[in-house]
Formats: structure tokens, C-alpha cells, sequence
């Protein structure tokens, strides 16, 4: 098992809870997640930066 320090952008959507879910399938993309944050949200591009760290299979 290998974990990642990992970054994406992700566009902001209506509802936090639509938000958490686009998130987490974004990041499952990269492995499973072990934790991650909302780092930095840009109003006039309507998107957020998350930082994550997830595990693979090595």
C-alpha cells in the first residue's frame, strides 16, 4: 500500500452536500481517500482546490 499527497480543482456546486460527493469521487479516481481538505475556494472561477491523501495498491 502507497499513500499520495494529491491536489485537484474541483467546480463549485449547488449544495455542500453535491459538493462532498463530487469530491470524493474525484479522489477515488486516485485511490481510496484517507483524508482530505478544501484548501482555497476562487469566487470569480467558482471552483475550489482540495488536498488529499489517498492509498493504492502498490
Amino acid at each position: 500500500m502507497t499513500t499520495h499527497f494529491i491536489t485537484a480543482e474541483i467546480d463549485l456546486q449547488e449544495t455542500p452536500t453535491e459538493l462532498q460527493k463530487v469530491i470524493e469521487a474525484e479522489l477515488k479516481k486516485q485511490g481510496e481517500p484517507l483524508r482530505w481538505a478544501i484548501t482555497s475556494v476562487d469566487v470569480e472561477q467558482q471552483a475550489c482546490t482540495i488536498e488529499a491523501v489517498v492509498t493504492t495498491e502498490s
